[in-house]
Protein backbone atom coordinates (compact mmCIF):
# COMPACT_ATOMS: atom_id res chain seq x y z
CA UNK A 1 0.00 0.00 0.00
CA UNK A 2 1.27 3.59 -0.71
CA UNK A 3 2.41 5.56 2.18
CA UNK A 4 -1.12 7.31 2.41
CA UNK A 5 -0.48 11.03 4.73
CA UNK A 6 -3.36 12.10 6.18
CA UNK A 7 -3.54 15.70 7.04
CA UNK A 8 -6.43 17.21 9.20
CA UNK A 9 -6.58 21.10 8.50
CA UNK A 10 -6.87 22.99 12.02
CA UNK A 11 -9.14 25.33 10.17
CA UNK A 12 -11.88 23.55 11.38
CA UNK A 13 -10.72 22.35 14.92
CA UNK A 14 -12.08 23.81 18.22
CA UNK A 15 -9.35 27.20 18.51
CA UNK A 16 -10.83 27.29 22.24
CA UNK A 17 -8.45 24.35 22.98
CA UNK A 18 -6.56 23.78 20.02
CA UNK A 19 -3.33 22.19 21.87
CA UNK A 20 -5.75 19.41 22.89
CA UNK A 21 -8.01 18.86 19.23
CA UNK A 22 -4.23 18.66 17.66
CA UNK A 23 -3.05 15.89 19.85
CA UNK A 24 -6.45 13.86 19.89
CA UNK A 25 -6.06 13.95 16.02
CA UNK A 26 -2.94 13.26 16.41
CA UNK A 27 -3.13 10.11 18.89
CA UNK A 28 -5.73 8.96 16.60
CA UNK A 29 -3.81 8.20 13.74
CA UNK A 30 -3.65 11.52 11.93
CA UNK A 31 0.10 12.26 10.12
CA UNK A 32 1.09 15.87 9.27
CA UNK A 33 -0.97 19.04 11.03
CA UNK A 34 -2.27 21.14 8.39
CA UNK A 35 -2.02 25.11 8.52
CA UNK A 36 -4.21 27.45 6.36
CA UNK A 37 -3.10 30.67 6.20
CA UNK A 38 -5.30 33.22 4.70
CA UNK A 39 -4.66 37.34 4.67
CA UNK A 40 -7.82 38.59 3.79
CA UNK A 41 -5.97 40.11 0.89
CA UNK A 42 -4.95 37.10 -1.57
CA UNK A 43 -8.48 35.15 -0.28
CA UNK A 44 -11.57 36.84 1.35
CA UNK A 45 -10.79 35.57 4.64
CA UNK A 46 -8.56 35.82 8.10
CA UNK A 47 -7.02 33.07 9.62
CA UNK A 48 -3.64 32.01 11.61
CA UNK A 49 -0.53 33.29 11.52
CA UNK A 50 3.35 31.91 12.95
CA UNK A 51 2.56 32.90 16.51
CA UNK A 52 0.24 30.06 16.74
CA UNK A 53 2.43 27.45 15.00
CA UNK A 54 4.92 28.39 17.45
CA UNK A 55 2.23 27.64 20.02
CA UNK A 56 1.45 24.35 19.10
CA UNK A 57 5.83 23.95 19.08
CA UNK A 58 5.86 24.95 22.73
CA UNK A 59 2.23 22.67 23.64
CA UNK A 60 4.34 19.86 22.67
CA UNK A 61 3.18 18.95 19.33
CA UNK A 62 6.50 16.95 16.79
CA UNK A 63 4.67 15.81 14.12
CA UNK A 64 5.42 17.78 10.75
CA UNK A 65 3.56 21.00 10.49
CA UNK A 66 2.02 21.60 6.66
CA UNK A 67 1.84 25.49 6.32
CA UNK A 68 -0.42 26.13 3.52
CA UNK A 69 0.11 30.13 2.45
CA UNK A 70 -2.70 31.88 0.54
CA UNK A 71 -1.06 35.49 1.32
CA UNK A 72 0.91 37.66 -0.62
CA UNK A 73 3.12 38.36 -1.25
CA UNK A 74 5.16 35.27 0.50
CA UNK A 75 8.20 36.27 1.08
CA UNK A 76 8.66 38.34 4.19
CA UNK A 77 5.87 35.40 6.30
CA UNK A 78 8.03 32.59 4.87
CA UNK A 79 11.28 33.15 7.44
CA UNK A 80 8.71 33.58 10.15
CA UNK A 81 6.70 30.13 9.99
CA UNK A 82 9.99 28.49 9.33
CA UNK A 83 11.78 29.69 12.64
CA UNK A 84 8.11 29.19 14.14
CA UNK A 85 8.69 25.54 13.60
CA UNK A 86 6.88 24.53 10.04
CA UNK A 87 7.96 21.70 8.36
CA UNK A 88 6.44 22.37 5.04
CA UNK A 89 5.66 25.60 3.59
CA UNK A 90 4.00 25.77 0.09
CA UNK A 91 2.65 28.97 -1.61
CA UNK A 92 0.67 29.84 -5.14
CA UNK A 93 2.65 30.55 -7.80
CA UNK A 94 0.31 34.03 -8.22
CA UNK A 95 1.13 34.89 -4.92
CA UNK A 96 5.09 35.32 -6.14
CA UNK A 97 6.65 37.92 -8.40
CA UNK A 98 9.52 35.01 -8.22
CA UNK A 99 8.26 31.57 -7.92
CA UNK A 100 12.06 30.01 -8.17
CA UNK A 101 13.51 32.19 -5.46
CA UNK A 102 10.53 32.09 -3.15
CA UNK A 103 11.11 28.45 -3.69
CA UNK A 104 14.94 28.31 -2.75
CA UNK A 105 13.67 30.88 0.08
CA UNK A 106 11.75 27.96 1.69
CA UNK A 107 14.42 25.53 1.47
CA UNK A 108 16.85 27.92 2.83
CA UNK A 109 14.62 28.57 6.16
CA UNK A 110 15.03 25.04 6.54
CA UNK A 111 12.12 23.97 5.28
CA UNK A 112 10.41 21.65 2.80
CA UNK A 113 9.00 23.43 -0.30
CA UNK A 114 5.54 23.31 -2.31
CA UNK A 115 3.72 25.16 -4.79
CA UNK A 116 -0.34 25.14 -4.63
CA UNK A 117 -2.69 25.29 -7.45
CA UNK A 118 -6.22 26.56 -7.73
CA UNK A 119 -8.61 24.60 -9.62
CA UNK A 120 -8.17 27.06 -12.96
CA UNK A 121 -4.23 27.04 -12.24
CA UNK A 122 -2.30 25.14 -14.99
CA UNK A 123 0.19 22.77 -13.52
CA UNK A 124 2.52 24.53 -16.21
CA UNK A 125 5.03 26.54 -13.86
CA UNK A 126 6.25 23.18 -12.49
CA UNK A 127 7.76 22.40 -15.62
CA UNK A 128 10.73 24.59 -14.41
CA UNK A 129 11.01 24.21 -10.82
CA UNK A 130 10.48 20.48 -10.23
CA UNK A 131 13.93 20.80 -8.47
CA UNK A 132 12.67 23.12 -6.30
CA UNK A 133 9.42 21.10 -5.07
CA UNK A 134 8.95 19.14 -2.27
CA UNK A 135 5.02 18.99 -2.60
CA UNK A 136 2.75 20.09 -4.88
CA UNK A 137 -0.74 21.09 -3.77
CA UNK A 138 -4.05 20.48 -5.52
CA UNK A 139 -6.88 22.26 -4.52
CA UNK A 140 -10.00 20.90 -5.42
CA UNK A 141 -12.15 23.61 -3.86
CA UNK A 142 -11.17 27.69 -4.45
CA UNK A 143 -9.41 28.47 -1.65
CA UNK A 144 -10.65 30.82 1.31
CA UNK A 145 -13.58 29.04 3.36
CA UNK A 146 -13.55 25.11 4.38
CA UNK A 147 -16.47 23.07 4.08
CA UNK A 148 -16.58 22.79 0.21
CA UNK A 149 -17.69 20.51 -2.20
CA UNK A 150 -14.71 18.81 -3.98
CA UNK A 151 -14.48 19.89 -7.82
CA UNK A 152 -14.58 16.39 -9.74
CA UNK A 153 -12.30 18.08 -12.11
CA UNK A 154 -9.17 18.15 -9.94
CA UNK A 155 -9.38 13.73 -10.34
CA UNK A 156 -7.95 14.66 -14.12
CA UNK A 157 -5.23 17.24 -12.72
CA UNK A 158 -4.13 14.92 -10.31
CA UNK A 159 -3.54 12.75 -12.73
CA UNK A 160 -1.30 15.02 -14.77
CA UNK A 161 0.33 15.55 -11.68
CA UNK A 162 1.30 12.33 -10.48
CA UNK A 163 2.63 11.67 -14.29
CA UNK A 164 4.89 14.97 -14.12
CA UNK A 165 6.17 13.40 -10.45
CA UNK A 166 6.88 9.94 -11.82
CA UNK A 167 8.53 11.03 -15.02
CA UNK A 168 10.60 14.01 -12.75
CA UNK A 169 12.25 11.00 -11.20
CA UNK A 170 12.28 13.32 -7.49
CA UNK A 171 10.66 12.55 -4.56
CA UNK A 172 7.90 14.73 -3.95
CA UNK A 173 4.50 14.62 -2.35
CA UNK A 174 1.00 15.19 -4.19
CA UNK A 175 -1.19 16.66 -1.74
CA UNK A 176 -5.33 17.63 -1.88
CA UNK A 177 -7.15 19.84 -0.05
CA UNK A 178 -10.40 20.70 -0.32
CA UNK A 179 -14.07 19.06 0.50
CA UNK A 180 -12.19 15.62 1.17
CA UNK A 181 -13.74 12.92 2.61
CA UNK A 182 -14.12 9.39 3.99
CA UNK A 183 -16.61 8.91 0.95
CA UNK A 184 -14.31 10.08 -1.94
CA UNK A 185 -10.81 9.47 -0.69
CA UNK A 186 -10.10 6.07 -1.95
CA UNK A 187 -11.11 7.76 -5.17
CA UNK A 188 -8.77 10.21 -4.82
CA UNK A 189 -6.10 8.08 -3.98
CA UNK A 190 -6.54 6.60 -7.44
CA UNK A 191 -6.29 9.37 -9.10
CA UNK A 192 -2.80 9.78 -7.76
CA UNK A 193 -2.62 11.63 -4.52
CA UNK A 194 -0.61 10.27 -1.79
CA UNK A 195 -1.53 13.34 1.20
CA UNK A 196 -5.00 14.52 1.95
CA UNK A 197 -5.96 17.41 3.41
CA UNK A 198 -9.02 17.70 6.02
CA UNK A 199 -11.16 19.71 8.09
CA UNK A 200 -14.80 19.61 8.81
CA UNK A 201 -14.56 15.91 7.12
CA UNK A 202 -12.74 15.65 10.34
CA UNK A 203 -12.84 17.72 13.23
CA UNK A 204 -16.68 17.40 12.17
CA UNK A 205 -17.07 14.00 12.79
CA UNK A 206 -15.33 13.90 16.48
CA UNK A 207 -17.16 11.13 19.09
CA UNK A 208 -16.79 11.74 22.76
CA UNK A 209 -16.57 7.57 22.85
CA UNK A 210 -13.59 7.36 20.75
CA UNK A 211 -10.59 7.47 23.00
CA UNK A 212 -8.76 9.97 21.30
CA UNK A 213 -12.44 11.77 20.02
CA UNK A 214 -11.37 11.32 16.00
CA UNK A 215 -10.42 7.45 15.33
CA UNK A 216 -13.46 6.62 14.22
CA UNK A 217 -13.42 9.10 11.19
CA UNK A 218 -9.73 8.35 10.75
CA UNK A 219 -10.15 4.32 10.70
CA UNK A 220 -12.50 5.02 8.64
CA UNK A 221 -10.21 6.85 6.21
CA UNK A 222 -7.27 4.49 6.48
CA UNK A 223 -9.85 1.49 5.43
CA UNK A 224 -11.01 3.76 2.15
CA UNK A 225 -7.11 4.30 1.72
CA UNK A 226 -6.08 0.61 2.06
CA UNK A 227 -9.06 0.07 -0.61
CA UNK A 228 -7.06 2.16 -2.82
CA UNK A 229 -4.05 -0.16 -2.55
Amino acid sequence: MADYQIAPSILSADFARLGEEVDNVLKAGADIVHFDVMDNHYVPNLTIGPLVCEALRKHGVTAPIDVHLMVKPVDRIIPDFAEAGATYITFHPEASDHIDRSLQLVRDSGCKSGLVFNPATPLDYLKHVMDKVDMILLMSVNPGFGGQSFIPGTLDKLREARKLIDESGYDIQLEVDGGVKADNIREIAAAGADTFVSGSAIFGKGQDSDPNRYDSIIKQMREELAKAG
